[in-house]
């Protein structure tokens, strides 16, 4: 039986290059593709994929949390994160979402099908290039997270306020009320230091949790 994957990326040409790409294996059949997290996470869960493939900067839901999202509802999945971003920082944050993989894009097209055959088999797979970021650094890079320091929820309103949502539409994205929205961006400036929107802004691409994009 083929390998049955999904393909996650906010780029067109991206989800349909590594979409052709992988369906021109006679052992990987591509079963769906989705442009931002939160749709990801919804197919996913319907369609039960062995393998996604998914960018870790997505408007509404980054790669990262949709990871999450997989994990605790689709725990046979095995998640491929693509990034742009080498550090030991954003590779530890992925595999601390329960990811098997991280690829760089800038190799994908070279790796993706090792990649996905890998995690398939039940093997971890890190792009060549950053496997060496890596080594020593996942403790050091665990404890000085400032990320580790928010809950899920703040993550999730950190990276919508980021990408510029206003407080109402958090709200109904999110199931929440706006006066609560404002909460949560209030006690992220006093958790993590910040004097307004902007820095909030920062911190989110400084940290992966969106990009300039």
């Amino acid at each position: 039986m083929p390998i049955t994957v999904f393909i996650a990326d906010d780029h067109a040409i991206v989800r349909e290059g590594l979409a052709s790409l992988l369906g021109g294996q006679a052992d990987i059949h591509v079963i769906g593709t989705a442009a931002d997290g939160r749709d990801a996470v919804r197919q996913i869960a319907k369609l039960g994929p062995e393998v996604v493939v998914m960018d870790i900067a997505m408007p509404d839901m980054n790669g990262i949390e949709a990871a999450r999202a997989i994990r605790d509802r689709v725990p046979q999945a095995r998640v491929i994160i693509l990034s742009m971003h080498s550090s030991a920082e954003h590779v530890f944050h992925a595999l601390e979402a329960g990811a098997h993989g991280y690829l760089l894009k800038e190799s994908a097209a070279r790796e993706i099908i090792d990649a996905v055959r890998a995690v398939r088999a039940g093997r971890r797979y890190l792009s060549k290039k950053i496997a060496e970021v890596m080594a020593g650094n996942i403790s050091r890079t665990s404890a000085a997270s400032p990320l580790e320091s928010l809950s899920a929820r703040e993550r999730q309103v950190l990276q919508l306020v980021a990408e510029g949502r206003s407080s109402a539409q958090i709200a109904a994205m999110l199931h929440l009320s706006p006066k609560s929205v404002d909460t949560y961006r209030s006690r992220l400036m006093q958790k993590l230091h910040i004097g307004d929107v902007a820095g909030l802004v920062k911190f989110a691409i400084q940290h992966g949790l969106t990009s300039l994009e």
